[in-house]
C-alpha cells in the first residue's frame, strides 16, 4: 500500500473517531432519547465515545511518527548538504 493511500485513510479514520466523539457528547448532554432510555443510553453514550477514541488516538501517533521521520530525514539530507558544501570549499583550487 502507497504511503500516500495509508495517510488519506488514516485521516479518514481520524474524521470518523471525532464524529463518534462528538456524537457521544451529543447524546449524553443534548438528546432527552437517551436519557429516557435510562442505563443503555449511558452504555450508547460512552461507546460511541470509547469507538472515536479508538479510532483516533492511534491514527494521531501514527501520523506523528510519519512526520517526526520525515523531519529527521530531511535532517539528515541538509546536515550532508552542508558538509559537502564544507569539503568542497576546503579543497584548494589548482591554477595553471
Amino acid at each position: 500500500m502507497k504511503a500516500s493511500t495509508l495517510i488519506v485513510m488514516l485521516r479518514i479514520s481520524i474524521c470518523c473517531g471525532i464524529s463518534l466523539i462528538l456524537l457521544g457528547i451529543y447524546l449524553h448532554n443534548f438528546n432527552h432519547t437517551v436519557e429516557l432510555m435510562g442505563i443503555k443510553g449511558i452504555i450508547l453514550s460512552a461507546m460511541c465515545v470509547a469507538f472515536g477514541m479508538v479510532l483516533s488516538l492511534p491514527t494521531k501517533m501514527y501520523l506523528t511518527l510519519l512526520l517526526v521521520n520525515h523531519e529527521n530525514h530531511q535532517r539528515e539530507l541538509e546536515s550532508a548538504i552542508s558538509q559537502q558544501d564544507k569539503t568542497s570549499q576546503a579543497q584548494p583550487k589548482s591554477s595553471k
